[in-house]
């Protein structure tokens, strides 16, 4: 049984507050852009929509992905793991409009546009189809379209709000957590850069994947209809589906963490490369200092220290991260 996910509903043309971009569970934002004329036109007709993102069309192409209907939807690995079961190329906006409206039948192959910048895309969209932020939180825009399809539980770093434009989509999330049970696929050989779970949301083989149904009792699963939005905290895993013969999803991703951080997911394979293999007596020592240095208090860290000797240990700004970045990569070079 999934849970219930919080319920905002929400004036539209507010500036969001801080309660809402700074979340660490996600939130259905009801009718968040219930007056972007997009929303509108998609109400109307595949033509109206069509009509009114392609009077922005820029002309520059974009990334299309494309897998046959037997898929059902599904961008995803081959059967044999060996590459993937989609193409992709890269097309004209208006092409891909148009080969959708080719593909409106759910038995057709299923055309998707991800993760594609709207001030590049399409220009002068977002006067009239935007979200107002704080001041501090400078967001990445971007268009993603297509008819239907489902795309694999992944995470991403930086926190998210997907803007429903056009459609209906189907959201599943999990909390960090629930990594244990989701039984993710391979870190640098993945769908869409990010690893994904292996699990068939829509036919799951739960002897195959027998945890797969613990994540599933700690789930948050949401329809969006035409309108809505959902924050997606950091770190979260979604699975998305796009249900309709056209579906267009505006999101919003901005990162917390200070300018000097880099990705997480260096320290990652870093980790991998140094600690993952060591006996498990050294893993186990090094867990402890990471729990002590990174997780755990840091004014314990350094109280009994003198302040002018802190060094990696004081917060970091972006003169004292450049040094640190310049002693990693010169222990890389062995």
């Amino acid at each position: 049984m999934a849970r219930k996910i919080h319920v905002i509903h929400c004036q539209t043309k507010e500036k969001l507050t801080s309660d809402i971009t700074h979340s660490c569970e996600p939130l259905l934002l009801k009718g968040l852009v219930n007056s972007w004329p997009i929303v509108e036109k998609g109400l109307g007709s595949f033509s109206d929509a069509k009509e009114y993102i392609s009077g922005f069309d820029s002309q520059r192409t974009v990334g299309a992905f494309k897998t046959e209907a037997k898929n059902k939807g599904r961008f995803f690995y081959n059967e044999d793991y060996t590459g993937l079961n989609f193409e992709f190329k890269h097309l004209l906006l208006n092409d891909v409009l148009n080969d959708i409206e080719q593909h409106q039948d759910p038995d057709s192959p299923s055309l998707y546009v991800g993760s594609t910048s709207v001030d590049t895309c399409i220009p002068g969209f977002r006067k009239d189809n935007d979200l107002l932020f704080e001041n501090t939180i400078k967001p990445l825009v971007s268009l993603w379209l297509g008819n239907r399809s489902r795309i694999a539980a992944h995470y991403d770093a930086p926190m998210n709000i997907a803007c429903n434009a056009v459609g209906r989509r189907r959201f599943t999330l999990f909390p960090p957590a629930q990594i244990k049970n989701l039984y993710v696929g391979p870190l640098d050989f993945t769908p869409a850069g990010q690893a994904a779970s292996l699990v068939d949301f829509s036919n799951p083989d739960f002897e195959k994947f027998p945890d797969f149904e613990k994540a599933l009792e700690e789930s948050f699963v949401v329809e969006l209809e035409p309108g809505d939005a959902i924050l997606i905290p950091s770190m979260w895993w979604h699975h998305v589906e796009g249900l309709e013969s056209f579906n267009v999803l505006i999101n919003y991703w901005w990162r917390t963490a200070p300018a000097h951080a880099g990705p997480g997911i260096s320290a990652l394979q870093h980790a991998i490369l140094t600690l993952r293999d060591l006996p498990k007596p050294e893993r186990d020592a090094w867990k402890e200092l990471f729990d002590y240095y990174i997780f755990g208090d840091q004014e314990k860290v350094t109280h009994h220290i003198p302040e002018h000797v802190h060094g990696v240990l004081a917060p970091l700004d972006d003169s004292h991260a450049r040094k640190l970045r310049s002693q990693l990569l010169a222990s890389l070079k062995r």
